[in-house]
């Protein structure tokens, strides 16, 4: 048996657990021997998670460089805010590691020309983890479309929403600001298209886009009366349904408000607070290389939270409804939980519409079929815990579903995005070629 791969972590937010705990079930495949965040009152909290002493060398963003050369690390993982992927994803690179990057791949074009660069100049290697292509009911859409029982795709239909919890969680904290994360296009939908391009096997083109804050921020909330706010959530979650407690979840407790005292950084802020320049309506017309086209709409403030798909064929078309959430009610303990994706199981069921999940397929002049769905555990559709053991395991690009993605599938997906937000300035549509990103065709 080889020595367990060496790895450095860099971000310790609420994202990087899931990395730290498939490390710790792996320990014949990886190993943590460095890590780092400028706060650090979160390694404090997650350095429980190893045995008395074991825990990783402690270093500063700074000394990345440094870090990777003294520990031998092998493979970084970059699980920091998203404005700062492309600075740390290429420094590793540059440094003689690989990368494991979280998504988005980065928020602009300056972030992907400065990637691409460091994979050119280092020839080493990036993994973007989009572990929804790893949900049994997506790659089971996967299946479908390839095996051509729809025949050749001409439109996709794609509805997103997000519901008062875990939607109106971006509007809180970092990602409420588009210089951090490049919206929700960015942050968020990247996820969505990816599955797209992954889905039809295709490259996006020509993109357009509608949107704007509509619900959330202050000028709403005081145009439909609300009245004056609390300026964060921790001890107001009991009367006010807006707001999120950090002192009720003991992650949330460990992660931000315990460790408030090092960067002052506040993870509860009020949704309708003043100078929030995030979109939380968003609708979009995609179109493909392959000829079909896309229609795309997110919405951020939903009374339940899950999506819609259609996929239109030459020979029938495909259609996948998921209830992640069915309503957003408050469990005994008094709190929801934000993200119902990543904790399946932890809510209460919506007696109308419980979580569910069906996919069904009809071809022309034949009566629909349901198609079988595997079953998943665990969070994000049971998607999660397969991408580690591909990400970990270094499974090969091509693998049947082909759901390790690369530098270009990371730069395709933001690249919709990236257009979108363009053409919200513009107000017209966006040719992806003309942005110089360089994506493979």
């Amino acid at each position: 048996m080889t020595d367990a791969e060496r790895y450095a972590l860099i971000g310790t937010g609420s994202r990087a657990e899931l990395y730290l705990d498939g490390i710790l079930a792996r320990p014949e495949l990886a190993r943590l021997v460095a890590w780092s965040d400028p706060n650090p009152g979160r390694q404090d909290y997650y350095e429980a998670k190893f045995p008395p002493g074991r825990a990783p060398h402690r270093f500063d963003p700074a000394e990345l460089e440094t870090a990777i050369a003294e520990h031998g690390v092998q493979r970084v993982i970059v699980t920091t805010p998203d404005f700062t992927h492309a600075e740390y994803v290429s420094r590793a690179l540059l440094a003689g590691a690989d990368v494991v990057v979280e998504k988005p791949l980065t928020i602009d074009v300056d972030g992907v020309r400065r990637i691409r660069h460091a994979l050119d100049e280092s020839g080493r290697s990036l993994v973007t983890t989009f572990n929804y292509r790893y949900s049994p009911r997506n790659s089971a859409l996967k299946r479908v479309i390839a095996s051509g029982r729809i025949g050749q795709v001409t439109s996709v239909h794609f509805e997103w929403v997000l519901d008062t919890a875990h939607g109106a969680d971006y509007f809180r904290r970092w990602h409420r600001y588009k210089k951090n994360n490049g919206g929700l296009l960015v942050h968020k939908a990247s996820h969505h298209f990816d599955l797209v391009n992954w889905w039809i096997d295709a490259a996006p083109v020509r993109v357009f886009a509608s949107g704007g804050l509509r619900f959330y921020g202050a000028e709403n909330a005081a145009r439909r009366g609300l009245g004056p706010r609390p300026e964060r959530g921790t001890g107001h979650a009991a009367e006010d349904p807006w707001s999120l407690d950090l002192t009720l979840d003991a992650k949330n407790k460990g992660l931000y408000f315990d460790a408030e005292k090092y960067d002052g950084y506040l993870r509860d802020r009020d949704v309708f607070d003043p100078g929030i320049t995030i979109e939380d309506n968003l609708s979009l017309v995609v179109d493909y290389d392959t000829g079909a086209s896309m229609s795309y709409s997110l919405n951020a403030h939903s009374p339940w939270e899950g999506y819609r798909i259609a996929v239109n064929g030459t020979e029938g078309r495909a259609e996948l409804d998921v209830v992640e959430r069915g309503a957003v009610l408050r469990g005994p303990d008094g709190f929801v939980v934000v993200d119902p994706s990543a904790q399946p199981g932890l809510f209460p069921a919506a007696d109308v519409r419980p979580p569910s999940e069906r996919l069904l397929v009809q071809r022309h002049w034949e009566p629909a079929e349901e198609v079988p769905i595997e079953a998943g555990t665990g969070g994000h559709g049971g998607g999660d815990a397969l991408m580690l053991d591909h990400v970990f395991g270094r499974v090969s690009s091509d693998e049947p579903l082909h759901r390790i993605a690369g530098v270009d599938d990371g730069v395709r997906a933001v690249s919709v995005g990236i257009a979108g937000n363009r053409s919200l300035e513009t107000g017209a549509p966006v040719v992806v070629s003309e942005l110089g990103l360089d994506a493979a065709q």
